[in-house]
């Protein structure tokens, strides 16, 4: 089964900006290449802890298809390939950093609060 185009319509902004670094693995290779440059797969992959190549690839591709990652073949024996952030690419990662301003202050709230501050009461 083909898998749906991420192009719309959308409803606002926010809903544009989530379709494309849906997925657990995007904003994460964002900072990845943000952080190091251009990067290797294999580089890319020690970076990444946990994710398969398989998602890895999926994600890339659908990253340089939404024209936020570049990817350089060069022809040598065995091929190499670097994966690099497109202007593209940063602008979205200086957007995101607001967002992950949030995300830690919500991880140090969290930390900070009493054990069961926050949990359903059991019934």
């Amino acid at each position: 089964m083909a898998k749906a185009p991420r192009r719309g319509p959308y409803i606002c902004g926010i809903d544009a900006a989530l379709d494309v670094v849906s997925g657990k693995w995007k904003g994460l290779i964002l900072w990845e290449l943000d952080t190091h440059g251009i990067r290797r797969f294999a580089e890319l992959r020690r970076g990444l802890p946990g994710v398969s190549e398989k998602m890895l690839t999926q994600h890339l591709r659908e990253m340089e298809e939404d024209g936020l990652v570049h990817r350089e073949v060069y022809a040598e024996v065995p091929p190499r390939v670097e994966y690099s952030l497109t202007d593209h690419g940063r602008t979205l990662n200086q957007a995101l950093a607001p967002l992950g301003a949030w995300g830690a202050e919500r991880i140090r709230r969290e930390d900070s609060e009493p054990a069961g501050v926050g949990e359903a009461p059991h019934g």
